[in-house]
């Protein structure tokens, strides 16, 4: 777990890494075969998880699967914040162009 700016969330938010978002995404899978009344009680395993490993409190099971360190690129050299995918070329923050895309 690391904590990354999330583009989508417009803040800081703990991105998981490999290992800790394929649980989150096991558990997500199953909230979509779960009976319930609401999202809350459907992916209430996925939302006790991240906020059990991060402290956060997250309440939608959405938002957990863009919280992954993967599909973030690097941080950008001027302003810090990670360029939205690995191969951006650009930071939409500050402008900065990279100089490297691996």
């Amino acid at each position: 777990m690391k904590e990354l700016w999330c583009w989508r969330c417009k803040m800081t938010v703990p991105m998981l890494d490999k290992d800790e978002f394929e649980i989150a995404k096991k558990l997500y899978n199953q909230g979509f075969k779960t009976n319930g009344i609401n999202i809350k009680e459907r992916f209430k395993p996925l939302l006790d998880y991240y906020t059990g490993l991060t402290g956060f409190d997250e309440t939608v099971p959405n938002a957990i699967m863009h919280h992954a360190i993967h599909q973030y690129g690097p941080p950008c050299g001027k302003c810090g914040k990670p360029y939205r995918t690995p191969k951006a070329s650009y930071c939409p923050a500050c402008g900065n162009k990279r100089k490297e895309n691996t």
